[in-house]
């Protein structure tokens, strides 16, 4: 159970866009990270749990309009009521850069060689004791 990975994915819309230059705001990303610690909070302990607060977050690249966000974080401790969980941030495929290549339809987009770390974070959630049913989690995580 420490270890195991959830992952979700989002397009970044332009509706998400904030600031100039079509800039997404890093609210979309701590959003997202509270989906995945609530998902492992589910596996771990049956419950969609109540998320404490982060003990670190770093944006490490921007993020656009347009672009295709991966969300992971797994657990790294687990106490009698809480989770304590990593969190990170990928971009894996963005807009193609129409200024640089003239010519290519708005919709072009690029798959990235390699996924580009965007944020990450730690961040602690907790279930009270009394509404933790871990026999309706997932049985990876039950091996505490």
């Amino acid at each position: 159970m420490i270890g195991e990975k959830v992952v979700i994915r989002y397009r970044m819309a332009a509706s998400d866009a904030h600031y100039a230059g079509d800039l997404v705001e890093g609210a979309h990303t701590v959003t997202a990270w509270g989906d995945v610690g609530t998902e492992l909070a589910i596996r771990l302990f049956g419950d969609e749990s109540l998320f404490v607060g982060y003990s670190e977050v770093r944006y490490t690249a921007p993020v656009y309009a347009g672009d295709w966000m991966e969300y992971s974080g797994w657990i790294e401790k687990v106490g009698n009521t809480s989770l304590t969980c990593h969190f990170e941030a990928h971009k894996v495929i963005e807009l193609a850069d129409r200024e640089r290549t003239k010519g290519l339809a708005d919709s072009a987009a690029n798959v990235l060689p390699e996924p580009i770390l965007t944020a990450y974070g730690t961040g602690t959630l907790m279930v009270k004791k009394d509404l933790q049913r871990p026999e309706f989690g997932d049985p990876k995580f039950q091996n505490r």
